[in-house]
């Protein structure tokens, strides 16, 4: 699996500084001359310093000099899931081949390798061949390459025969740079020494720093008056976390360096044999698609033709059902990764089972869950407890994606964090289209952890990288599940690349979560972490007048009044007052007024005092939302709510 590279992640776009003037040096250096100078170039640094930035940076550069330019751009991950996806077809040497076409290979976060022998062993086969060959390779890691335990003698050594390069912490200068710059993306305008004062606090990486200035804009943008250097100061100080690189256990490697070589001479010595020139094309045709690991029996058989036959149509027959074959695996791939592994995938002769298996892995995909109907965006109140959430969610709407990505709704229980993160998933879908994963933590783990007991982790990954969009509620549930965070990283890294909109909610800040990996809190902080407080007391007032709606007169504010102040520590528990009221004066059969209230609420009995409507055995529906998985998310407010009361138990 390729990722593309991110148009946004450019050398102009990288603001340099003293601590990675020389990093970035080097970059342009080998994106400007590829294979001819530090081969292999390793970048390291903690996280959030913007070595992936580079990376795709020198990806970026070399294809704007050379258009033709082959440019391979992976994780560490990605680059063992290929590589075990072709071991398990059976056909290893797809994977090699499909690096000996590139002209730059770049590999992210190789810290990991400390796992893996073979892929260690892969690695060192590459490293070798490209730099006999003069192609790129560029690596980057968050820690030096002797600090890697369990690394492969060779492989340090081929580093030290290139070039190792640190990113430091941005100093105050940089730090600004960087502020104005976003604040030039962004048309955000803010009082003179604004930034400078932000820019002055000991923020240790690049991505804690953009996350900020996001907590400034949107700050601001439900302010009147402009901000002062005072109070942005006092709005995030202290909230930039330390990031510590993540030690991992590992082994070291053994490799055979020669096959990779090998193959590579059999392949040249197949293309330049001497032969007649119609026969000479098509070995040409069989030499480069044998290469990419396709089936070319079809044109072998053209040489065994007494005479030149119509080549040039032949081989342009093959390459349309390649290219055809290469469409079909890239749609099956969204629904079933197992299912493009199929041999099949790499046969033109076969492009009639192909489409068969494509058909029904579309048949069987599942979406994941998404956004519960029970709740609506014009339904959450506005409030000074709400203000900046609610106005986070809609430029979220207006620009998902791009603006706040993640946003992060944090608050305590009850406050209405599930209520928003649904509505906004369901005004994204109605807006965008496509499916929106909107699930809880429990749930996201729970799925996860019977497609490991089915062997169906590759599918259950396709269901929520298909998404157009990931919301994902109780975030903290993941702390110290560490397979989970581990899935929820690279689908971070997939929807942030791809400008995908992610929100989470959370019961404390992000970087304060216990057991959350530095790497997951080092991305949240790069977005917009907006707080969602208790009601205040005009909010509790509205709230309870709007569920009493109907019920009572408009202008009987002691029964409202009195309600509101009977629940004052979250929406939820404020709704079941309200509620206790209305169904107890109902059973009851009386009015339901102030006298009638305390009667419910004050007196020993009253209120658990129930009247059941005749043939209903029960007044609680349990819902099948499988979105939502938390006893505590109570719905309240449903049309006609004498016969109906919904606890959404999910």
């Amino acid at each position: 699996m390729t990722v593309d590279l991110n148009p946004r992640f450019t050398f102009d776009t990288f603001v340099v500084g003293p601590s990675n003037r020389l990093a970035v040096t080097a970059c342009r250096t080998v994106s400007d001359h590829p294979g001819a100078t530090y081969n292999p170039l390793l970048i390291y640094g903690q996280t959030g310093l913007g070595k992936t930035h580079l990376l795709m940076a020198i990806g970026q550069r070399a294809r704007e000099l050379s258009p033709d330019m082959t440019v391979e751009y992976m994780t560490l991950d990605e680059f063992v899931e290929s590589y075990h996806a072709a071991v398990s077809a059976g056909r290893p040497e797809d994977f090699r081949n499909r690096f000996a076409q590139a002209s730059i290979v770049l590999v992210d976060d190789v810290q990991f390798l400390t796992h893996s022998k073979e892929m260690q062993a892969e690695l060192i086969r590459m490293a070798g061949a490209f730099q006999e060959a003069e192609r790129q390779l560029v690596l980057t890691s968050d820690r030096p390459p002797g600090d890697i335990e369990g690394l492969d003698r060779r492989l340090l050594d081929q580093m030290d025969g290139g070039l190792v390069v640190d990113i430091g912490l941005p100093e105050y200068e940089t730090r600004l740079a960087i502020l104005r710059q976003r604040a030039a993306e962004s048309n955000a305008a803010f009082a003179p020494d604004v930034l400078a004062a932000i820019a002055d606090l000991d923020v240790q990486h690049v991505r804690a720093l953009l996350g900020i200035f996001n907590r400034l804009q949107a700050f601001q943008s439900v302010h009147d008056n402009p901000l002062t250097p005072q109070q942005a100061r006092a709005l995030v100080l202290g909230e930039a976390p330390t990031v510590e690189p993540e030690a991992q256990p590992g082994e070291g490697a053994d490799a055979d360096s020669g096959e990779f070589d090998l193959f590579l001479s059999g392949l040249q010595a197949s293309v330049t044999r001497q032969v007649e020139g119609w026969k000479t094309e098509i070995q040409n045709a069989i030499s480069e698609w044998s290469g990419r690991g396709y089936d070319t029996s079809s044109l072998e058989a053209l040489l065994e033709q007494d005479g030149p036959a119509a080549t040039d149509a032949a081989v342009r027959a093959f390459e349309e059902q390649v290219e055809r074959l290469r469409g079909l695996e890239a749609e099956v791939t969204v629904f079933d990764p197992e299912v493009a592994r199929n041999p099949a995938f790499k046969s033109p002769d076969r492009i009639e089972e192909v489409e068969a298996l494509v058909r029904g892995a579309r048949a069987k995909f599942v979406p994941p869950p998404g956004p519960s109907d029970a709740f609506a965006l014009e339904s959450f109140l506005l409030g000074d407890a709400t203000k900046m959430a609610l106005e986070a969610a809609r430029a979220v709407i207006a620009q998902p994606g791009t603006l706040y990505n993640p946003l992060t709704f944090v608050g305590p229980s009850g406050v209405g964090k599930t209520h928003l993160l649904h509505a906004l998933g369901r005004a994204l879908q109605a807006e965008a289209g496509g499916s929106v994963a909107c699930l809880a933590a429990e749930t996201f783990v729970e799925e996860l952890v019977s497609a490991i007991e089915q062997d169906a982790l590759s599918a259950w990954r396709a269901r929520y990288r298909h998404a157009s969009a990931f919301l994902l509620d109780d975030v903290h549930q993941i702390g110290a599940k560490l397979h989970s965070q581990e899935e929820l990283f690279h689908l971070f890294n997939l929807f942030a690349d791809a400008k995908r909109q992610m929100v989470f909610t959370a019961n404390v800040s992000p970087q304060d979560l216990e057991g959350l990996d530095d790497r997951l809190k080092s991305r949240f902080v790069g977005g917009l972490v907006a707080n969602i407080g208790p009601p205040d007391d005009a909010l509790r007032r509205t709230i309870v007048r709007s569920r009493l709606q109907g019920r009572v007169g408009s202008d009987d504010n002691e029964i409202v009044n009195y309600l509101a102040d009977r629940g004052t520590d979250s929406v939820r528990s404020l709704l079941g007052v309200v509620q206790r009221a209305m169904n107890g004066a109902e059973a009851m059969g009386e009015q339901l007024n102030l006298e009638t209230a305390r009667k419910l609420l004050e007196e020993p009995g009253r209120a658990e005092a129930r009247t059941s409507p005749p043939g209903r055995a029960s007044g609680v529906i349990v819902t099948s939302l499988s979105a939502l998985k938390s006893a505590e998310k109570i719905v309240w407010d449903w049309p006609n709510t004498t016969e109906r009361v919904i606890e959404e138990l999910s």
